[in-house]
């Protein structure tokens, strides 16, 4: 048993190996995560303007191939819109397939 004049110190020893602890396993961590979720969204960002580009890319070739006329346009359009829909149910399709395995 600890005498009296040590209990200030011990709990002085405590309180600093507690704040170290929280340090440790909380805080660092923490940091950590909040690293990995600043990239994962930063590439999520640059993955949708890419996209983005690439389907007004498409837009305009079939706008170049096509003739000129304001229906051959509504279909320019209406081909991009089909296939920037497939795009995105593949997407979905596979992001959906990775999750099945898992409980």
């Amino acid at each position: 048993m600890a005498n009296p004049q040590e209990i200030p110190q011990l709990a002085a020893e405590l309180y600093e190996m507690a704040k170290e602890y929280l340090r440790q396993e909380t805080v660092e961590p923490a940091k950590q995560l909040g690293r990995q979720a600043g990239m994962g969204l930063g590439g999520a960002i640059l993955m949708s303007i890419g996209a983005f580009l690439l389907v007004l890319g498409a837009y305009f070739a079939l706008r170049m191939v096509l003739p000129e006329g304001e229906w051959w346009e509504v279909l320019a359009r209406g081909l991009t819109a089909i296939v920037a829909a497939i795009g995105a149910g593949l997407v979905a399709w596979r992001i959906g397939a990775g999750d099945a395995g898992k409980p």
